[in-house]
């Protein structure tokens, strides 16, 4: 089978670690210091359950409540990470204004391909969002909810794994064998 490419765009507000966890994925090292993205985009091929996929990942540039989302963060994106930072509650509430902003312009009230991440779990002591509360809000837009480290590269490769699943469960189909490897 030819290899599937799936766009994903990863959304959320400034600072919650969406560039490292972009790199943490395609190039396997934590950045300490990042320039705050415009928009970047990264690929990297993966084989899932027996279909080789090439993800270009979309990294936007921070959200906030007010911002107007570009009409690119829309077309032609197969699905998205929305991502807040566990040390946040204002980057968890963003998130919550992204996800309506992204149904709206879509247009599809369910099916959307979306997971949604904590970031920063290691984070212990600064945490301000609990782990039931994002899955919890997960629950309730029925998507994966997944906490990670970018730093400790933590459930980084599950986030991209569940977001491809979604992607494939969105559009009916769902890759044939069992068992996942990275390339």
């Amino acid at each position: 089978m030819p290899p599937k490419e799936r766009r994903i765009a990863l959304m959320g507000f400034r600072s919650v670690g969406k560039s490292s966890l972009t790199i943490q994925f395609v190039e396997n090292h934590f950045v300490d210091l990042y320039d705050p993205t415009i928009e970047n985009t990264f690929e990297k091929t993966i084989k899932l359950r027996g279909q080789e996929y090439v993800l270009q990942l979309v990294d936007t540039a921070g959200q906030d409540e007010y911002s107007i989302l570009p009409q690119s963060y829309f077309m032609s994106i197969d699905g998205y990470v929305l991502v807040y930072s566990v040390n946040s509650h204002k980057s968890f509430d963003v998130v919550k204004v992204v996800y309506e902003k992204l149904l709206d312009m879509k247009g599809i009230i369910k099916g959307v391909p979306v997971v949604l991440v904590g970031n920063k779990c290691d984070l212990t002591m600064d945490r301000e969002v609990p782990v039931e509360e994002g899955k919890k809000l997960a629950s309730s837009w029925n998507v994966p909810f997944q906490e990670a480290s970018a730093k400790e590269n933590q459930s980084v490769t599950d986030i991209f794994h569940q977001i491809v699943m979604a992607i494939e469960k969105a559009e009916g189909g769902t890759p044939e064998k069992s068992g996942c490897t990275v390339s």
